[in-house]
């Protein structure tokens, strides 16, 4: 599906990897519905998006507040009349602490995040979607998905149910219009650190200078082209290749593969 002309629904919009989504989409021709909770941020975006010319509607909420995310599509459709595709971005990481330090906040913010809103939204969009010529559904995962990272067990239990939500969903829509992405990011340059409530951890530059990264503007450019090639399945960065082919061939080895590389964050 090009995104040309379409009407493309984006969570996380404020900031990191949500706003180069959705900068991405503008230069391509698409009308955005930008979502995110911090109203400062998304405004931010529209005006950058606007300044390139494209068409924005702005919706402040919390894709965990499954009232709002239920109302969502109402509103979305008289801003723009219609809807072709929904990206589910926004997500949180975990404070790094290991699984018996966690508090149970914690667990349910992130699954009600990473999750629940993710299921909340293909159930709320799905009968605006079925209506289209062509449509679009493109989740974003992670590499945490499928190479279980130290202190981040809650994290990656979420994007690995994002992961298997996402894979049954195209199956349940294979005889449709309707395509289905899954996205298993590796480290991207962003802020999710600081979005999560980490801010200590966020302003730790040394810890983080350890780990190359994708860039932001490029991961964007890569989900984007996946929506318009139809792509089911997609890594990003070299990191999230190879762990994804390691992960296949020896799930053992790239678990401690993973602990060596970031055993340091739980210290």
């Amino acid at each position: 599906m090009k995104v040309s002309g379409k009407v493309v629904v984006v969570t996380g919009a404020g900031s990191g990897m949500g706003r180069e989504l959705t900068l991405e989409l503008a230069r391509r021709g698409a009308t955005i519905a930008a979502v995110d909770f911090r109203a400062e941020t998304l405004a931010e975006t529209a005006s950058l998006v606007k300044q390139a010319g494209a068409t924005i509607s702005t919706h402040t909420l919390d894709v965990s507040d499954l009232a709002k995310v239920a109302a969502l599509p109402a509103a979305v459709a008289k801003a723009h009349g219609h809807v072709d595709a929904i990206i589910n971005n926004a997500g949180i990481i975990q404070p790094f602490v290991p699984i018996s330090k966690l508090a149970w906040k914690d667990v349910e913010h992130v699954m009600a995040v990473n999750f629940f809103g993710p299921v909340a939204l293909v159930q709320a969009f799905l009968p605006l979607l079925s209506k289209r010529p062509e449509a679009h559904i493109l989740n974003v995962s992670s590499m945490g998905a499928y190479a279980p990272v130290p202190g981040q067990t809650v994290y990656g239990a979420s994007k690995a149910a994002v992961k298997l939500f996402t894979e049954g969903l195209r199956s349940e829509l294979m005889e449709t219009k309707i395509g289905v992405t899954i996205v298993f990011p590796g480290a991207i340059a962003t802020n999710i650190a600081a979005n999560s409530g980490m801010a200590a951890m966020a302003a730790d530059s040394d810890a983080a200078s350890k780990f190359p990264t994708t860039p932001a503007p490029v991961a964007s450019k890569a989900m984007v082209d996946a929506i318009e090639a139809n792509k089911p399945r997609i890594t990003i960065g070299s990191d999230a290749t190879f762990m994804d082919r390691l992960s296949r061939l020896n799930p053992v080895m790239a678990a401690n593969v993973i602990y060596k590389q970031m055993k340091s964050l739980l210290s």
